[in-house]
């Protein structure tokens, strides 16, 4: 049984692909930091329905608190599955734009996609087989407005993909990037309504936590063993 690993993964796309994953028959790490009710109540759902999976409860920013998380987990078993899904988004016009509001988004989604895949990095590449797959945005593709600290954290998250995948397509491991569009979870509905999303959107729709899901799983497959270094869109034919 494989382990997987799904940071923020108690929010709307990140409880999609736990339920997706374990029942793909991984094991998964449900990892939260504030969420940690929510992330137990997933953790027990996907139990009663036959799957595997317990709570890891850490903040991505904080290396020492990752690595403490991490390493008892590694001594019994490598993780081979990891999904970057954490992220935060704190937005405003950039020449209002106040400093915690950079670092932290900064912080979240670049520093906690380092602290947590690097300690993974060699026991993955000792079992010569992996998936790492950063959950990303169409704001690190084409931008967008209020949110240049989001966008340039989910850019370079791009960039930090394509690099890392050279550095172990000869080591049977797979790096990608899913970048999702507008997908009905609680925080979007916040800020997209039903014109909005009709003018944005070709599909005229917001898509669906269990859609990335799927992109997700197919992604950590065997069948995918060829994919790397890409960065994925779904986004209902925005871009």
């Amino acid at each position: 049984m494989k382990h997987a690993l799904v940071t923020g993964g108690s929010g709307g796309i990140g409880a999609a692909i736990c339920r997706r994953l374990a029942a793909d028959g991984c094991h998964v790490l449900i990892h939260a930091n504030r969420g940690v009710d929510a992330a137990q109540m997933l953790a027990d759902e996907i139990g009663a329905q036959g799957g595997s999976a317990q709570v890891l409860v850490f903040d991505v920013t904080d290396k020492q608190a990752v690595a403490d998380a991490l390493q008892p987990l590694l001594e019994h078993a490598p993780i081979q599955i990891l999904v970057n899904n954490a992220g935060i988004h704190d937005d405003a016009v950039f020449p209002g734009m106040r400093d915690e509001q950079w670092h932290r988004v900064i912080d979240v989604s670049l520093h906690g996609f380092f602290n947590v895949t690097q300690p993974l990095m060699m026991p993955m590449i000792r079992t010569r087989w992996g998936r790492i797959i950063n959950i990303t945005s169409v704001a690190g593709v084409t931008g967008n407005h209020g949110q240049v600290n989001y966008s340039a954290a989910k850019g370079a998250l791009h960039s930090a993909t394509k690099s890392l995948s050279l550095e172990v397509a000869s080591r049977g491991i797979t790096v990608n990037a899913v970048a999702p569009g507008i997908i009905s979870t609680p925080m979007s509905q916040d800020s997209f309504d039903a014109p909005t999303i009709a003018r944005l959107v070709p599909m005229k729709r917001a898509g669906q936590p269990e859609e990335v899901a799927d992109l997700v799983s197919f992604l950590a497959s065997e069948r995918a063993a060829y994919i790397s270094g890409q960065v994925i869109s779904i986004n209902g034919g925005m871009i």
